[in-house]
C-alpha cells in the first residue's frame, strides 16, 4: 500500500483520480497549509449478522431478568427497598 500527500486545492481538482487510487488500495491524506488533516481509505462493507445467527452460541438463564434484582431496586429506592403502595 502507497500512501500520497495531497494538499486540499490539489484534492479538490484531481478527486476523482485520488478515489481511484484509494478504490485501488493506495492511502491518500489530505493536507492543509502542510498539516495532515483526512485520510482516505477504502470504505469495507461490515458482514451484517443475520437474526438468530448466534443460536446455540450462549445461554440465557432462566432468571436472567431477575440478575441483580435487589441491587437495582437499591440504586433506585435506596437500601429501604420501594415504597409501600396504597393496596398493602
Amino acid at each position: 500500500m502507497k500512501t500520497e500527500f495531497v494538499n486540499l486545492y490539489d484534492a479538490k481538482t484531481r478527486l476523482s483520480s485520488l478515489v481511484e487510487k484509494v478504490a485501488a488500495g493506495d492511502e491518500v491524506v489530505i493536507a492543509k497549509a502542510g498539516r495532515p488533516l483526512v485520510r482516505m481509505v477504502a470504505y469495507e462493507e461490515r458482514k451484517r449478522l443475520r437474526f438468530g445467527s448466534l443460536k446455540g452460541r450462549f445461554v440465557v438463564p432462566e432468571d436472567f431478568d431477575r440478575i441483580a434484582e435487589r441491587e437495582v431496586e437499591e440504586m433506585f429506592y435506596g437500601e429501604d427497598g420501594p415504597p409501600l403502595s396504597a393496596a398493602e
